[in-house]
């Protein structure tokens, strides 16, 4: 089933693959939801209104958890594939030199800073104001530029091969998309920009301190960490440490092992494999894996 090979690979596959399903499955979940409240003559209520992260302090008092919902939804189908698309770019780099835990933190974190970015300027700057009530962001675009931003600062002279353009370093991608966004804040969107440049900037402290043995991932994977032993009741298993073999042991072990080896092949040799019992197809089995 269709069901069960997405959820093979989510378990099986690598947190680059999980952040890309999450944002998929949440996009899939919340349009459906629009559907049914469509359906049932509730378009009055704006989902948005939930799970977006508002602008407006007092709102946000009332809807703390939106600071990590916004990061994981969408709003619009080209929105999430472009946002998918630069996550696959950047993140399959960021695989190749950070680790899993630190790439997932990453995202996190750059949304965060993102987030408060978003939240900041629009409490901050006059030209915001009559948009403030209902200010809302939406999206990933902060969590990866975050780490695109991060593994470019971190090599910046990686190259990568552009259709039509040929090698370009990797660093320059970089400083072309935060340009980007910084000229594009008066022309629309201008939330959805400085919250990329939150984004960016978290991106290049996270690879400039790390340079210098500062991982600022390490709070969020212990927290992390903790969270997940809270779900898991598996008992903990006691390690029992054995005593190692001296030389002469080891000798008379390996030749008792080779003994029964022999044995099962003359017996082989004599009657065939089906006249062989479980234990000594078992013991020839796991000869032949070694």
């Amino acid at each position: 089933m269709i069901v069960n090979d997405i959820k093979a690979s989510f378990q099986k596959g690598s947190m680059l693959t999980r952040l890309i399903y999450i944002n998929l499955f949440l996009f899939v979940a919340i349009e459906v939801i629009k559907v049914v409240l469509f359906l049932f003559n509730l378009t009055s209520v704006n989902i948005n209104d939930f799970i977006g992260l508002p602008a407006h302090f007092q709102t946000l008092l009332y809807k703390p958890w939106t600071i990590l919902t916004y990061m994981f939804v969408h709003n619009g189908f080209i929105h999430l594939i472009v946002n998918i698309l630069w996550l696959f770019f950047g993140g399959r780099i960021f695989l190749k030199y950070l680790s899993h835990k630190q790439l997932v933190s990453t995202y996190v974190l750059g949304g965060l800073v993102g987030g408060m970015f978003f939240i900041l300027s629009y409490n901050f700057f006059p030209v915001f104001e009559p948009s403030l009530p209902v200010s809302v962001a939406l999206g990933s675009s902060a969590s990866v530029l975050a780490i695109l931003v991060g593994i470019a600062s971190y090599v910046p002279n990686y190259h990568v091969d552009l259709t039509f353009i040929g090698r370009v370093k990797l660093k320059y991608i970089a400083i072309l998309t935060v340009v980007l966004d910084l000229i594009l804040i008066p022309k629309g969107n201008s939330g959805g920009h400085i919250a990329h440049l939150g984004g960016a900037f978290y991106g290049y402290f996270f690879a400039s301190q790390l340079k210098r043995g500062n991982d600022f991932s390490k709070g969020l994977d212990s927290f992390m960490d903790w969270l997940v032993s809270q779900f898991n009741n598996e008992p903990t298993m006691k390690t029992v440490y054995k005593r190692p073999k001296t030389d002469d042991q080891w000798r008379e072990s390996k030749a008792q092992q080779q003994n029964d080896i022999n044995l099962i092949l003359d017996k082989i040799a004599k009657s065939g494999y089906d006249s062989l019992n479980k234990k000594e197809k078992d013991t020839l089995f796991k000869e032949s894996k070694k």
